[in-house]
Order: C-alpha cells, then sequence, then structure tokens
C-alpha cells in the first residue's frame, strides 16, 4: 500500500490501471500532452496537472494541479516501518548540484556561496510560465558556487548551483 500526504492530509492510494489513484476514485482517464504535462478526468472531474519537480530519492513530487501547486510526498511500507524505528532521519542524501527543472528565468538567488544546505532549503527562485516556482534543495550540501545571476535566462537541466 501506497500513501500521500500533501496539504497536512495523508491518503491511501491504490493501483489502477497502471496508474496509483486515491482510494476512492473509480473512473480515471489520463492523457499525456508532454513528458510533464497531463489532462486527468477522475471522477467526472477535469484536472490540468504538470510535474514541476520530482525527487526519487526523497519520493517527493510538486505538482501544478488547475494552477495551483501541491507538494506531495509518498511512502510506503517500508518508509513506516523506518520512521516507526526512528531510523528515517538517519539517512542523509547528498547532492553534487542543482538544475533546473524546466525552462524560466531565475528572479531570486535565496542562498549564498559557502552556505550549508539542507533537504529542502529554499535556493533561488525561477519564472517559467508566468509563475514563480521555489527551487529547493534535493539533498545535503556546501553550496560550492552560484553559476546563474537574476535575470539569468536557464534551460531545463542547467545546472543552476554546484555543490561541495
Amino acid at each position: 500500500m501506497l500513501t500521500a500526504r500533501f496539504n497536512g492530509k495523508e491518503i491511501q492510494l491504490a493501483q489502477q490501471d497502471g496508474l496509483w489513484v486515491p482510494e476512492g476514485i473509480h473512473q480515471v482517464d489520463i492523457h499525456p500532452i508532454s513528458d510533464r504535462r497531463f489532462h486527468l478526468i477522475a471522477n467526472n472531474r477535469s484536472y490540468d496537472v504538470e510535474v514541476l519537480l520530482m525527487s526519487a530519492a526523497e519520493k517527493r513530487i510538486t505538482l501544478n494541479i488547475n494552477n495551483r501547486i501541491v507538494e506531495v510526498v509518498l511512502s510506503d511500507a517500508f518508509d513506516r516501518l523506518l520512521h516507526d524505528l526512528g531510523m528515517d532521519k538517519a539517512v542523509s542524501h547528498k547532492v553534487n548540484n542543482i538544475k533546473a527543472p524546466m525552462p524560466g528565468l531565475v528572479l531570486r538567488i535565496e542562498v549564498e556561496e559557502g552556505a550549508e544546505l539542507a533537504p529542502g532549503d529554499k535556493v533561488l527562485v525561477l519564472e517559467a510560465m508566468k509563475m514563480e516556482n521555489v527551487i529547493k534543495s534535493p539533498g545535503s550540501g556546501k553550496v560550492k558556487q552560484i553559476l546563474v545571476k537574476p535575470g539569468t535566462p536557464v534551460e531545463k537541466n542547467q545546472v543552476l548551483v554546484e555543490l561541495e
């Protein structure tokens, strides 16, 4: 069983036609628009969904659903067991750099070189499709070099910040 936590709520997910959907959702139809955008119909309601950020290591996904940003954290039975045993905080994820998840324009840099980052720390703000997207650190590390400045246009997967 997979659990999703967002907006302070925890919901159970069940697999349906190869998709993980909230329990109680019976009719699901999904159509990909691009590699990160989808049109979803669930229980006769329409949703435009865009994947903004995805961290497989943290099982964390940031979605834009009908122009509303939602961060979803997934957990399975193993994750819950580690949490119950107090071992979930023992694993620290180290990253080498932070990349742009989408093309856009750097609006603000929220860190300085030499700063220590923890998972989830705000690194910079990227404007994409007229929306401000906060780029957060996916893991632990020390800022070695900031490769962009405010006003810099960036491409998807371009390295923005190098970490030690």
